[in-house]
């Protein structure tokens, strides 16, 4: 005979479609995700605790696991929340469009530091906003004569330069406001003696007439629309399309 445990647990988006009893209408899954967002922007992934999204909500300890069972179920829960503000465009060329993915999630990136720092888990969390935009950008591709996986592929290639970018740049941010530097230039004269032992080597010549010659080290905006046009270009010439 079947037993209670052998249920299946149901997903927290699974939950969250059931009605909410009237005498718990004070608290909601869009104030809980709005108030964790805001702790994590200002402070970071490890400022989020249960207990201190319940101080910061006036409520008490145990009120929020009404909603979420935990704080893998809070990540989730803030995920689709910031992605809500992701909007791709409707009925646009695939290049328009995976464009418009590319900058508009570096953008949100931007204005929640947090997202890379999530872990494996919440980063591949299958939220309805994050659904929403997955299905944005490969009806985009869809009718190209792409099959399936060709398409998966796109999309995926594009989301992981984005992500390994953006995991770069938040590097380099992370780095200079941990030590209290002003910029780039900052950056650099901290790394200055490393470096110089590095290329006094003689063994890395290209990346020496770098560090003389180029001109945009510090415009992190060049360089991702610059690396992106790459990576369409590459798409279109592979698939001609």
């Amino acid at each position: 005979m079947p037993t209670e445990n052998d249920k299946p647990r149901l997903s927290l988006w699974e939950r969250l479609e059931r009605p909410t009893p009237p005498q718990r209408q004070t608290l909601s899954p869009q104030r809980i995700a709005t108030t964790a967002v805001a702790i994590a922007d200002a402070e970071g992934l490890e400022a989020i605790t249960m207990r201190r999204l319940a101080t910061e909500l006036g409520v008490a300890p145990m009120a929020p696991y009404r909603y979420v069972s935990g704080k893998d179920d809070l990540l989730e829960l803030m995920v689709d929340h910031v992605y809500a503000d992701l909007h791709l465009p409707v009925d646009r060329e695939w290049r328009e469009t995976m464009r418009a993915l590319a900058l508009r999630t570096r953008e949100l990136m931007l204005r929640h530091l947090w997202l890379a720092q999530l872990s494996p888990q919440a980063r591949l969390s299958l939220t309805p906003n994050r659904m929403t935009v997955a299905e944005r950008a490969l009806s985009a591709l869809d009718g190209l004569g792409l099959d399936a996986d060709a398409m998966m592929s796109i999309f995926r290639a594009v989301d992981a330069y984005v992500h390994g970018a953006m995991n770069y740049e938040s590097a380099v941010r992370n780095l200079i406001d941990e030590h209290g530097w002003s910029d780039g230039d900052d950056l650099r004269s901290e790394l200055a003696p490393e470096m110089m032992w590095h290329m006094r080597t003689g063994r890395y010549p290209t990346f020496r007439r770098y560090l003389h010659t180029a001109t945009r080290k510090d415009d992190a905006q060049w360089q991702f629309e610059t690396g992106l046009t790459y990576v369409l270009d590459g798409i279109a010439a592979t698939l001609a399309i």
